[in-house]
């Protein structure tokens, strides 16, 4: 198989990538153009906005968006890097994101919000809390006070080119400080945001063959699981990053998210971006190629469908949030726990019900009359 897709690159085809990319693994097409988008509105203080950028599914060779949204840092003085595609050696591959004290180099790309392209201008962390420049964040100042105002010089919104080198890729290269700043210790993606492009992954809408370029969703509020600043430890331990000198760090958070410990119970989903992601099932396997496909397409506009409805309904409490005041913010979230679990139960009863309808090989003999099984 790999002899194959080495062939296949020299056919100029795309060679699959996976979720975050590996180097060493190349596709001859440069992904599309970014999306213009919209930020939502930031969660709480300590949160950082990572901005969309299109990965790569080697099931079905296409690209995929993963949405912009904002993901609490693991650390407190850690910035976000973003990845991108850069071309080499005849083909594009994705260089991982990472955080650490200082942000890297992401190719030159344009991804707003701060990332103009070189360094970061969305904010700063002094003090032990993170500061957001309010010129390129949309930070509500009434429940976030941690805000300034600095003017940000914003490139050309017409070249949303995605990937550095190769034919119409950014041509800049990465400078003395920039190369410093990604040979210093830091910590890979959180679990937070490898669920979140996993999730993505799973949307047959997020696809640029069937977006073309347009994704629905470009941007979410919350990616699932917001308890991760405990969840990295491992990584912690062998490339700690150290805080910015004078930081307090036996200062409490301003309206951080409780860190639950390992050993306490799970706390129920809230919203629907707390609930994991959709799993799919194992691939049928009843010897009738046409069953197994049929089902497997009704696996996937299953999923797209459900996905669609989480995504509603996390945009209608989010709305509901940012209009309820603080004293009603309890039981407004008593009634959105409710709301998400009948959506949990309802999802997991469609696809228990589809389930019940795989095809089994007992099932799918052929016959002369060429008769489809009944639903």
């Amino acid at each position: 198989m790999r002899t194959i897709r080495t062939l296949l690159v020299f056919l100029a085809l795309a060679i699959p990538a996976i979720v975050f990319g590996q180097i060493g693994i190349r596709i001859a097409i440069g992904p599309p153009a970014l999306p213009m988008y919209e930020q939502s509105i930031c969660p709480g203080d300590g949160y950082l906005w990572t901005p969309g950028y299109w990965a790569y599914d080697d099931s079905v060779s296409d690209y995929y968006w993963v949405p912009g949204t904002w993901v609490l840092a693991p650390e407190e003085g850690l910035l976000w890097t973003p990845g991108y595609w850069g071309w080499g050696d005849g083909g594009f591959v994705f260089n991982d994101g990472y955080w650490g004290p200082e942000v890297g180099f992401y190719g030159g790309i344009d991804y707003g919000f701060g990332y103009s392209g070189e360094g970061y201008e969305g904010g700063r962390w002094d003090n032990g809390h993170f500061f957001y420049n309010r010129s390129v964040n949309n930070v509500d100042g009434v429940n976030i006070h941690n805000v300034y105002t600095a003017n940000v010089t914003i490139n050309n919104k017409e070249n949303r080119v995605s990937f550095n080198g190769g034919v119409g890729g950014i041509e800049v290269r990465a400078n003395s400080k920039q190369e410093a700043a990604a040979r210093q210790k830091h910590i890979p993606a959180v679990a937070a945001q490898t669920e979140h492009a996993q999730a993505a992954r799973s949307n047959p809408e997020s696809r640029a063959s069937v977006n073309h370029g347009k994704p629905s969703t470009t941007a979410t509020s919350l990616p699932v699981g917001l308890n991760d600043r405990q969840a990295p430890t491992a990584a912690r331990a062998t490339e700690p990053a150290k805080a910015p000198v004078g930081s307090a760090a036996s200062e409490p958070r301003v309206e951080a998210p409780a860190v639950r410990s390992d050993n306490a119970p799970a706390r129920p989903a809230v919203h629907p971006n707390d609930l994991p992601p959709i799993g799919r099932p194992a691939p049928a396997n009843s010897g009738n190629a046409k069953a197994d496909k049929k089902y497997e397409q009704k696996q996937d506009k299953l999923i797209a469908t459900q996905t669609q409805e989480r995504q509603q309904l996390q945009q209608k409490q989010d709305s509901e949030h940012q209009q309820t005041v603080n004293a009603s913010t309890q039981k407004l979230d008593q009634k959105h726990q409710q709301q998400t679990q009948a959506l949990q139960q309802k999802h997991s009863s469609q696809q228990q019900s589809l389930q019940n309808r795989q095809p089994h090989a007992s099932q799918t003999q052929p016959h002369e009359s060429g008769s489809e099984s009944r639903k």
